[in-house]
């Protein structure tokens, strides 16, 4: 049987099509996942060496999980006691509308029927399913571009990845250029600061996280308040949020 080769070719030139799609409608989710793939290449191997380094991590490895089941039961997301990060999660889906399957969804761009069965695949799924678990834990607004980029600097600090650095620098550009202010800018440089000083989130325990109270979470992660995004949000209104990138 011939062996089929893990790509290892970054694409720029649809890593560029899919950002200025995104950039022009901030709903457009599909784009990001088009970009991870585009730009991605070899990152799964660094992620999933520094997960083995521990005991813990290895165990997680082992069983691989995914995490998307699991949070899209109902009855598991009910079951989080008031002021956990599971209770906040649980919040946090109800507000939004959004589901972790939901993500899972639009990110099978090839319309696969079964994961990808390799350790990397598995691993980027594991960020991608806690993608809201860190907007929870680090306060940045989903539905909103400035939390997205904020998040986006915060993740490429923690996981590498072009892709996410791609998404920041692209909407801190873009926000140069409409508001005329570096606020915006300044505000995903901070998140990508704070993802340098956090504990490594790639390797948490999430049932044990999610049963965790909040604010003794965000403690012990490192996951000090980001007053330069407060800032903007209050500061730059309507940029702040989707609409300024969607089509006039």
């Amino acid at each position: 049987m011939p062996h089929t080769p893990l790509p290892d070719r970054r694409d720029w030139k649809t890593a560029w099509a899919a950002l200025r799609r995104l950039l022009r409608n901030g709903d457009d989710t599909e784009q990001v996942f088009v970009i991870m793939r585009a730009l991605n290449a070899g990152n799964g191997r660094h992620n999933l060496a520094q997960l083995l380094k521990t005991v813990e991590g290895g165990e997680m490895a082992f069983r691989r999980e995914e995490l998307a089941d699991r949070l899209s039961d109902p009855a598991y997301i009910a079951s989080f006691a008031p002021g956990t990060v599971g209770a906040a999660y649980r919040e946090f889906l109800r507000e939004t509308g959004y589901s972790a399957m939901g993500l899972a969804e639009v990110s099978n761009l090839d319309k696969a029927e079964v994961p990808m069965p390799h350790p990397y695949a598995w691993f980027g799924r594991r960020i991608r399913d806690t993608h809201d678990i860190w907007h929870v834990l680090n306060g940045y607004k989903a539905d909103e571009t400035l939390g997205e980029a904020c998040l986006v600097a915060f993740s490429y600090a923690q996981v590498g990845g072009l892709g996410w650095a791609f998404i920041a620098v692209g909407a801190a550009i873009k926000s140069l250029i409409i508001t005329k202010s570096s606020l915006f800018a300044r505000a995903v440089w901070e998140g990508y600061a704070r993802g340098r000083r956090a504990a490594w989130l790639a390797g948490e325990d999430y049932h044990a996280l999610l049963n965790e109270p909040l604010a003794a979470a965000r403690a012990r992660l490192g996951l000090r308040s980001a007053p330069l995004y407060a800032r903007a949000q209050q500061q730059l209104g309507a940029f702040a949020s989707y609409a300024s990138l969607k089509p006039a």
